[in-house]
């Protein structure tokens, strides 16, 4: 006779294992903590014993989903929870339902508009849009951005508005190396405290700009689009060159902030309570 095998949601939560159970419900408490959390606490909240927090947050660990910062012996999510994550945003519902934003978002500016995504320490562009023929000119041939390019987060306008409501905890994780961030034009932060500063004051305004960070003679301005726990999913920017933008600055941050708030809305999604992000402009 032979063994069927069970069908989905046929076992139990009682007849799973008990630490593969344990270990996604410390994975879905860090991500909804806003920065570190100490393992007896982790333990005391989920009713965890406390050796066997321990011995899950090490295995986590080793496989990169969470970090562990000795310094104040506490955890936060690591780099392959955000790459787990970004995997499941490049899936095409979310390329579908952010497609008209970005064709509306560029025809109404003249300006090319990207969709990007966090992949790592880096931004993954996974969709662009040129606004109609003839009103682009010739920026379009220069800029480095296309589908599926990759560029660190922190030097892009797209990634430092996902970066901005990110945990420093997750910063930390993201960029192991503190004292050493990546250039291009020999512009931009180049320690992790000077990044968190500059993303503080940009999460508190609610739009990023980078100016010659990527390539000198274009800046480029970018909204987070979140998900229906308030944590950025995407973001969606655009670029021009810096002496010849069509739009004044507010007239481009309230572009964006509109676009970044319809995908928003679309996904089901809303902005975090504290500064001026997507939903403001809803």
């Amino acid at each position: 006779m032979s063994e069927r095998e069970p069908t989905p949601g046929a076992l139990s939560s009682s007849s799973a294992s008990p630490a593969v159970g344990r270990a996604l419900d410390i994975l879905v408490y860090l991500a909804g903590r806003p920065g570190l959390v100490q393992a007896a606490t982790l333990a005391r909240d989920l009713g965890i014993p406390r050796s066997s927090a321990y011995h899950i947050l090490t295995v986590l660990a080793d496989r990169g989903f969470v970090t562990h910062v000795p310094a104040e012996q506490a955890y936060g999510l690591g780099v392959t929870s955000f790459e787990v994550g970004s995997a499941y945003l490049r899936h095409e519902p979310l390329e579908r339902l952010a497609r008209p934003v970005l064709r509306t978002l560029a025809g109404r500016l003249g300006q090319t508009a990207h969709l990007g995504i966090l992949h790592g320490a880096e931004t993954v562009y996974l969709l662009k849009e040129r606004p109609p023929a003839g009103r682009a000119g010739d920026i379009d041939i220069a800029l480095v951005t296309d589908i599926g390019v990759r560029l660190p987060a922190h030097l892009t306008a797209n990634g430092r508005a996902i970066l901005a409501h990110t945990s420093e905890a997750q910063l930390r994780a993201l960029f192991p190396r503190p004292g050493d961030l990546t250039t291009r034009t020999g512009r931009g932060p180049r320690t992790l405290p000077g990044l968190i500063g500059e993303l503080d004051r940009e999460r508190e305004r609610g739009w990023s700009q980078e100016v010659e960070l990527v390539t000198q003679g274009f800046c480029s301005m970018g909204v987070a689009a979140f998900d229906h726990n308030g944590r950025p999913i995407a973001a969606i920017s655009t670029t021009w060159r810096r002496h010849h933008c069509r739009h004044d600055a507010e007239q481009v941050r309230d572009a964006l902030r509109q676009s970044a708030a319809r995908l928003t809305a679309a996904v089901s999604g809303h902005a975090p309570a504290t500064g001026t992000g997507a939903a403001a402009a809803a």
